[in-house]
């Protein structure tokens, strides 16, 4: 039994079972509409389009303006204004997440400044607490030993330091621990922000993949690069045949070509000037210098080819 001798009914009854029980979607009536026109007709009655806009979209109640209209109709207009509720959301959520890319890409900039200028700070306090260590060590060797040679370089650096020198140098061991605690601080927070900042550049791409959109231009490169292939192994092709052409030129071949310069076929000039002497009139009349004019030959010989320009003559 095929499915042209079901009757309307039962085709009737299973589209409503299919959609009672939620197995037959939109997308399902309307593949089975495109199938046949029967089916489009079965597929469109308003019965099935209420049980799936009470199941899609259920809203309370129904304006007087709109009941008139068919039920596939209304389904339609409710199915775009939700699609366009959706891609609205979309655009949104997509503008929040961008928006949070770009707050962590500031945290990033505004952490790595700051760890610049405690790595500039660790810099300074080193070479000031290396420089306050010399100058300790001169005065003790100042006030001890006390040699006539080096007391003169010495009694300078000390008295350059009108601060005390052991209460600077505590001062600046605090701040070398503080600026390498800072420095250990901001690396664990930068390496936390750059992380946070990767996962939200990955959910945005995912946010944006569309596999349709995307496999059309993997497609369409791929397409693209196979013309090109395509195109080069043909010119390829074409000057081979051109080649093996010229090497067989005693062969007779089956010629159709328009406005040809008779010195590429040195089998034809003989043929050429013996019609040139025969009706020089014609072929300057209608054939330009140095040209001619061959038409569907199938052997170059002398009698087809007269036959052919006797046809300028009317």
């Amino acid at each position: 039994m095929s499915a042209n001798e079901i009757p309307d009914e039962l085709w009737r009854r299973i589209l409503e079972v299919g959609v009672k029980s939620s197995s037959f979607s939109y997308k399902d009536l309307c593949c089975i509409s495109i199938s046949s026109r029967r089916l489009r007709r079965l597929s469109s009655d308003d019965s099935l389009w209420d049980l799936l806009l009470f199941h899609d979209f259920p809203t309370p109640t129904i304006s007087a303006s709109s009941s008139q209209l068919p039920t596939k109709f209304i389904y339609r207009t409710r199915f775009e204004r939700d699609k366009e509720r959706k891609l609205a959301a979309h655009r949104r959520a997509l503008l929040r997440k961008e928006s949070e890319i770009s707050e962590w890409r500031r945290r990033i900039r505004e952490l790595e400044a700051r760890l610049t200028e405690e790595a500039e700070r660790l810099q300074s306090a080193s070479r000031e607490f290396s420089d306050l260590h010399k100058a300790r060590q001169a005065s003790v060797a100042l006030n001890v030993w006390q040699p006539e040679v080096v007391r003169g370089r010495q009694r300078q650096l000390v008295e350059q330091n009108a601060v005390p020198v052991e209460g600077r140098l505590r001062a600046l061991e605090m701040e070398i621990k503080l600026c390498k605690q800072q420095i250990m601080g901001v690396n664990r927070a930068l390496k936390e922000v750059k992380q946070r900042y990767d996962i939200a550049v990955k959910e945005l791409e995912s946010m944006k993949y569309h596999p349709l959109r995307d496999y059309k231009s993997i497609s369409s490169g791929d397409q693209g690069s196979n013309s090109k292939t395509k195109k080069m192994k043909t010119s390829i092709n074409y000057s081979g045949d051109q080649v093996s052409n010229g090497k067989r030129k005693k062969l007779k071949t089956s010629i159709i070509c328009k406005f040809l310069n008779i010195s590429n076929f040195s089998s034809c000039s003989s043929v050429a000037e013996k019609y040139y002497s025969y009706c020089p009139n014609i072929i300057n009349k209608y054939v330009p210098e140095n040209l001619l004019v061959l038409q569907s030959m199938t052997q170059c010989n002398a009698e087809e080819f007269y036959a052919d320009m006797d046809c300028l003559k009317v």
